[in-house]
């Protein structure tokens, strides 16, 4: 039987962050850019269709 040692645990947590933050700190030019406020309200308006949907068209089950 094999056994692989345990790999020394290595308290680089900062630097591994890092690499997460620089690449969350970019813009990118592509794509649609879409405001938060718009989104909330694309969702409570979907909502609202769905269950005006249900209350005219109700699901004979």
């Amino acid at each position: 039987m094999v056994h692989f040692p345990m790999a020394k645990k290595n308290d680089g947590g900062f630097q591994s962050a890092a690499g997460l933050v620089r690449y969350f700190d970019t813009e990118s030019d592509k794509g649609i850019k879409i405001s938060p406020k718009f989104v909330i309200g694309l969702a409570l308006a979907t909502i609202v269709i769905v269950i005006m949907a249900n209350i005219f068209w109700p699901a004979n089950v």
